[in-house]
């Protein structure tokens, strides 16, 4: 287990990362389609082919998931998704006509300092098909990179977090997420994350919570009106799960969320949940799929903590700072 959403076979991950642009595309490719849903519960979203994740659509299977930067504009990066796919013959039937199918999900990251001046046409749908073909199975880097790259929080810089978990009936659920949340991942501006009950080998410091947490630790901090939001993220299985069900482990991620940002789902957010099932192994009766209902909160909570544990600030002027610029004596 590498604590990454590749413990689930079947899949490949691949980023795309462009510093000076301070944004960026991650692309969850699966090898066959999978069984998809999701849910948003963000006041401010922005997606592409979000709706048919609803149960009572037609289209029950995706071919990859698309987590971007770029508000909007972000939102050509399923293109670049979706020629690579055309290119190898993937795709939802229709007639002699193959139509992949890759729903996108995107956080504003548009005033984080970095160079916006791209032109007539925005740089995402290269920047997504760079993420089509960077996508691999093993290990992939966490914070700073892919869509996590421009990602801010109220406290510390955001990025791109993962976390894996094991069911006892053998079944493995995962969680990857770009942390952009107007809330904040941590006590106050400590160095303690509301995710902390959760962690696993010191996955995010091993700090545990603060000894006593005061009123003015939860009281609500926001960024900016003029900068950023949207917490972003993916739940995806081993077991076999009918699209109902994969929309419930999304809402479940949803609880993870909850646990991890305080506040989470506000207004000004687009916070937005894809789940999906590889269908390798097949579930043994109600009782085992609670359990990965239940997992799928704490690997959501743990992989939100991660991704701002693991991010680094960017190299522009006025960047806000990572956790680790001022708790790296903690490690």
């Amino acid at each position: 287990m590498l604590n990454l959403l590749t413990d689930i076979e079947g899949l490949s991950v691949g980023h795309a990362t462009d510093v000076g642009l301070g944004s960026g595309v991650t692309a969850i490719v699966f090898d066959r389609p999978a069984v998809a849903s999701g849910v948003v519960l963000g006041g401010a979203p922005g997606g592409r082919d979000t709706a048919l994740l609803d149960p009572s659509m037609t289209v029950a299977e995706v071919d990859a998931f698309v987590l971007s930067g770029g508000s909007a504009f972000g939102l050509d990066a399923a293109g670049g998704v979706q020629a690579g796919l055309r290119a190898m013959g993937r795709g939802f039937p229709v007639g002699n006509q193959r139509v992949p199918i890759v729903p996108q999900a995107i956080l504003m990251d548009l005033l984080n300092g970095g160079d916006k001046d791209w032109g007539l046409q925005s740089p995402y749908r290269e920047l997504g098909y760079e993420a089509f073909r960077a996508a691999a199975k093993g290990s992939f880097a966490l914070g700073t990179v892919g869509a996590g790259t421009g990602a801010t929080t109220a406290t510390f810089k955001g990025g791109l977090g993962s976390a894996s978990a094991r069911s006892s009936a053998g079944h493995t659920i995962a969680a990857i997420v770009a942390v952009n949340a107007l809330g904040s991942a941590t006590v106050g501006e400590g160095p303690h994350f509301w995710s902390a009950p959760f962690e696993q080998d010191s996955e995010f410091g091993g700090l545990g919570l603060p000894q006593a947490i005061d009123a003015r630790d939860t009281a609500m901090r926001l960024k900016g009106m003029n900068t950023t939001a949207t917490t972003i993220g993916a739940i995806v299985t081993d077991a076999v799960l009918t699209k109902a069900e994969a929309h419930r482990l999304a809402a479940m991620g949803h609880d993870g969320f909850a646990r991890a940002l305080l506040p989470a789902h506000l207004p000004l957010d687009g916070d937005t949940i894809f789940s999906a099932a590889t269908g390798a192994k097949p579930l043994g009766g109600l009782p085992e799929f609670l359990e990965l209902c239940h997992l799928a909160t704490l690997v959501m909570a743990r992989a939100i903590a991660r991704g701002v544990y693991e991010a680094t600030a960017l190299p522009v002027e006025g960047a806000q700072p990572a956790w680790r610029d001022r708790y790296a004596d903690r490690l």
